[in-house]
């Protein structure tokens, strides 16, 4: 049993080695390019995700804020607002109708972290089509970090990024590990970082 665990944790870390080695690091300069030119005009940055995702989203709301001065929201960070709009008016519209609330604007930019990218034909994370359809109709910009194929994400977005599918039994773990890698790399990136990370600092 030791053995064969052991080569899960084997075979798991090589997966995760391919992933990375499989990144488009040029569309990650392209997300790069939209958030720059987002904070130029001062439009305001909106990340949404479903499950662990949401965690994620959560997390890298406090460091586009904190890290590079960008002004950074997430639906899911105010669950009495979002949970009344889910029991009151329905999942579906839940993400969109808030964007709604928050005035939502052509200068402004929606993010989308997600294992599926959205699906509205098969009726997967339908929140997040209907937010992306309302951005495309305002006019803001749309970007993402999705697995597999990207979903309605990939088809609409500006720029994104595909975590790679290395193993079809573990997409969303490794797609959800792998958003954290790239918004860490995206609010460390020199155009974007703006304020020393503390242990940084310290080492200084």
């Amino acid at each position: 049993m030791k053995a064969e665990n052991n080569d899960f944790v084997r075979c798991y870390l090589e997966e995760a080695r391919e992933v990375a080695a499989r990144l488009d690091a040029g569309a990650v300069e392209r997300i790069v390019d939209l958030i720059v030119a987002l904070r130029t005009r001062g439009g305001r940055l909106f990340i949404l995700g479903v499950g662990g995702s949401a965690g994620n989203a959560s997390h890298a709301v406090a460091d586009f804020r904190k890290i590079c001065g960008v002004e950074a929201y997430a639906p899911t960070d105010n669950i009495s607002e979002l949970t009344a709009r889910i029991n009151d008016e329905g999942w579906e519209s839940s993400f969109a109708e808030w964007l709604r609330a928050s005035r939502l604007s052509r200068n402004d930019a929606v993010c989308i972290f997600s294992v599926g990218g959205g699906d509205a034909e098969r009726n997967v994370s339908a929140n997040l089509v209907r937010a992306l359809q309302l951005a495309k109709s305002i006019g803001s910009a749309v970007c993402g970090i999705v697995g597999r194929d990207g979903g309605y994400t990939a088809q609409v977005a500006d720029a994104f990024v595909i975590v790679p599918t290395v193993s079809p039994e573990r997409v969303t773990a490794q797609t959800e590990a792998f958003q954290a890698l790239r918004w860490h790399l995206l609010v460390s990136h020199p155009r974007l970082q703006v304020a020393p990370m503390r242990w940084e600092s310290l080492g200084r």
